[in-house]
């Protein structure tokens, strides 16, 4: 009998990236509960946009809690679904998920500065904070899919596309409602400013996607 090589991959470390997001989300929920409850429903009420638009906006522990939140569970859940389509696992494998994480905490706060940046050169910060907001909080409450979606494919269904093109679906569809949010809000200042506006999408928003998408496929 020829011994036969059984590699079995350690997820402690996804494990405890797991652990670190959800613990950043029960200090959320516990410090601002009825918040949190708002927050739960966004995608299907915008009370939690009327609530919190105009008090305390970006600067604010719950959004900064659930930023860490998206973050993590983004990189994570980038990570898991490059391995299962691609097959692609390193050994370097908590490395590669760092790189992943620093990549997109860069993209993500240079993208806000850039936009308040805009705001500051147009006059209308009180509109590019309100409009950060609104789209951070659906980015945010996005995160929650990945979350579930992340805990699947690590423990029960781990090698699962349906899992990672139902959870990108849904992903997706939350985006879209806030993106359709936002647009109806704020239809005279688009409007006003269109070609900066198409400018932004392409430059902030499309490209990314397209860089994503290229660097799963590699």
């Amino acid at each position: 009998m020829e011994p036969v090589q059984r590699v079995i991959n350690n997820i402690d470390w996804i494990t405890a990236i797991i652990f670190s997001s959800i613990l950043f989300m029960a200090i959320a929920k516990n410090l601002f509960y009825n918040r949190f409850l708002n927050f739960i429903i966004l995608p299907f009420n915008n009370k939690y946009i009327f609530m919190y638009n105009k008090k305390d906006k970006l600067l604010n522990w719950f959004n900064i809690f659930f930023t860490i939140f998206q973050l993590l569970n983004f990189s994570l859940f980038i990570y898991l679904t490059s391995n299962i389509l691609y097959n692609s696992e390193s050994e370097l494998y908590p490395v590669v998920f760092s790189i992943i994480l620093g990549l997109l905490f860069l993209f993500l706060f240079g993208k806000i500065l850039l936009q308040m940046g805009g705001g500051f050169v147009f006059n209308n910060n009180k509109i590019i904070s309100e409009f950060i907001f609104k789209k951070l909080s659906y980015l945010n409450h996005s995160s929650i899919i990945m979350l579930a979606a992340n805990i699947i494919l690590a423990y029960v269904l781990k090698d699962s596309k349906i899992v990672v093109f139902v959870s990108i679906f849904l992903i997706v569809v939350v985006n879209v409602i806030g993106w359709i949010t936002i647009i109806k809000n704020y239809q005279k200042v688009i409007s006003s400013y269109f070609f900066y506006f198409i400018l932004y999408l392409c430059a902030l928003e499309i490209a990314p996607i397209v860089i994503i998408a290229n660097y799963l496929k590699d």
